[in-house]
Parts: C-alpha cells; structure tokens; sequence
C-alpha cells in the first residue's frame, strides 16, 4: 500500500494517458496481469473494522484503512469495471482478504488465494477454462509468518506448455533505502529478495518456464541496486529474468498522483522472455475523475501478453490454442 495517494487533482475531468496505445491484441496471445487492490475485504471485517475503532478497540485492520477506505457497492462496481476493461486471463492480485472478497471485483474467473494470517492475502484469478493448479505458498517469503507468502499457480501443468507463476507482496517502507540501512524493513525486505533469488535461481538452472509478478514495493528496474542484482546471481547465459517494464517510460495511475517510479513488476524468466510480446506491456489507469468519485486502489494494473513458443509452429500459425474463451467487451 503507497500512503498519500488521493492528492488534490487540480484536473478531476481530464483522464488519465497512462500508456501508449498498445500494440493490437492477438487473438492467441495469453494476457497475464497483476493488480493490488488495496484491502480489499469482506464486508463482515469491514464493518467489524469500523465499529471497533469507533470504539476505541482493536481491529483487523489500521482504523484509517476501515475510515478511509470503507468501499461501498458503487465503488466495487467501478474496480469490477477496470477488471473487465483489463480483460486479463490471469491476474495476479494483492490485498485481498479471501476468495469472497475477490470475487466482488473479479467475478467470472476461478480464484487461487493463499489462506496465511492477517487479511492480505495474495492470490491469482485465472479465466474459466485455462487449465491451472493453485499450489502452496512460497512460504520462504512469509519470513517465518511475519510476512506475505507468496501464491502460487501452475498454468498447463504436466504439459510442455507448463507456466509457473507466482504473485509475491513483499515489505513495504523501504522503496529506495538500502538494503543494509538500519530501517526495520529494509532488513526485511533484504531477506525476502535473497529468498526469492534462491527460488529464481533453482527454477532457472531448471530452464522453467516462469513468471514472478505483483507489488515488489521496491523501485527498479535498477541495476546498481543490490536488490535486484542479487535476483540475476547464478543466472544462465543472459540474465535470469526480464523486467518487463524496463525501459518503459513510468505513468501513474491517474493524474495527479504522486508517484515517479513502478514498484509493481512482472519478472519473466530467461526460458520464457523471447515470448513476451514486443511492446505488450500496459499500465492501465483510471480516469480522473473516477479516482476522485471512487475508492478503487492505491495501485492500478500490469500486464503483459506471451505467445508461448512452444504453441507457435514453424510457419507461425497457432498449432495449440491458448484457451477456448470469448474476452469481455
């Protein structure tokens, strides 16, 4: 969660441009996005929320969060609106206290959510027919259940189409800082990234197929940061993933919203990269004036899209399809 984020918008008619026109969707193409969508939660804690810090006693979440961001049915309609504008396969979400709650913004898709302590859970929704297996957390996140574990999501499992995925929330406060600094969570996110490393760095000596995506809560890409060089340690030829969003030029979700840099990320692994559809990838924003009508989130969504080569035969024609769907429109 990025604190600050309703500023005054001096422009609250205008939209928001937050990326270059894509490039045109292909049909074959699997569009995988992430999203954190700000304490989404059901409606029993939220009201248990409000009615305990009104009372002065303690609550599941922080008394600003059950204040401020108390979401009605309008507003959940908005953020299911931008769900179905996204029209994502899967989504990699953030956030979210449990398969209810998901499902209030992303109705129509099978939900995969980790079931730890505390109401922000990571999770994925995945579009109905693309054949997954939800698998247990990457525990080595959660720092010995202090922290978020990581979900977990097989695509294609058992076939050579296979795809791993995982959503990771990491600790916040400690965007920019050093790693070695004494802040609290610079230490914890320090130890978070050397777990993650570990795991990229077997499932690339295992030349897997991988994607890692969500809210990194660290700014990059950027490689002088220690951070993100330790990700890249023992990596195979080239490097051990792509930063997606290298290169391209930082937009926020709306006008008027504070932020300079991303820190939501989709890393795809060396085996997988040379399928990332050029250019595909998307910062997809709120208009303004939504963002100042609605509570939707501190965060808007990633996404990119992959053509598998493994489903592309030499003449470049689709030999298997992705997924038997009709998209939202």
């Amino acid at each position: 969660m990025q604190i600050g984020w309703r500023c005054a918008l001096g422009f609250l008619a205008a939209n928001a441009a937050s990326s270059a026109t894509p490039p045109p969707q292909r049909a074959d193409a699997l569009t995988i996005a992430s999203w954190n969508l700000e304490w989404l939660l059901s409606p029993e804690t939220a009201h248990i929320s409000r009615l305990a810090c009104n009372s002065g006693h303690a609550a599941p979440v922080p008394c600003d969060v059950a204040r401020d961001l108390a979401r009605d049915t309008a507003d959940l309609a908005r953020l299911a609106h931008y769900a179905r504008q996204l029209d994502a396969d899967v989504i990699a979400f953030q956030e979210v206290e449990n398969r209810r709650a998901a499902l209030r913004v992303l109705g129509g898709y099978d939900i995969c959510i980790n079931l730890g302590q505390g109401v922000q859970q990571a999770g994925f929704a995945v579009r109905i027919g693309i054949a997954h297996r939800c698998d247990p957390p990457l525990q080595s996140l959660a720092q010995g259940s202090r922290q978020r574990a990581g979900a977990v999501l097989v695509l294609y499992p058992g076939t050579k189409h296979q795809i791993e995925l995982v959503a990771v929330h990491l600790k916040s406060g400690c965007s920019r800082d050093a790693l070695d600094s004494a802040v609290a969570a610079c230490r914890t996110l320090s130890a978070q990234g050397k777990a993650l490393a570990a795991w990229m760095q077997q499932r690339a000596a295992a030349n897997a197929r991988v994607i890692v995506m969500g809210d990194f809560n660290r700014t990059g890409p950027n490689d002088e940061d220690i951070f993100w060089q330790q990700l890249q340690v023992g990596a195979v030829p080239g490097s051990a993933y792509v930063n997606a969003s290298a290169g391209v030029t930082f937009s926020n979700c709306y006008r008027g919203q504070p932020f300079s840099q991303y820190i939501d990320h989709i890393l795809v692994s060396h085996a997988l990269a040379p399928q990332i559809v050029s250019g595909s990838f998307r910062h997809h924003g709120y208009r303004s004036l939504d963002a100042y009508r609605y509570r939707l989130s501190d965060h808007c969504p990633i996404s990119i899209s992959l053509i598998p080569a493994s489903y592309t035969n030499k003449s470049g024609l689709s030999s298997v399809p992705v997924a038997s769907r009709q998209r939202h429109r």
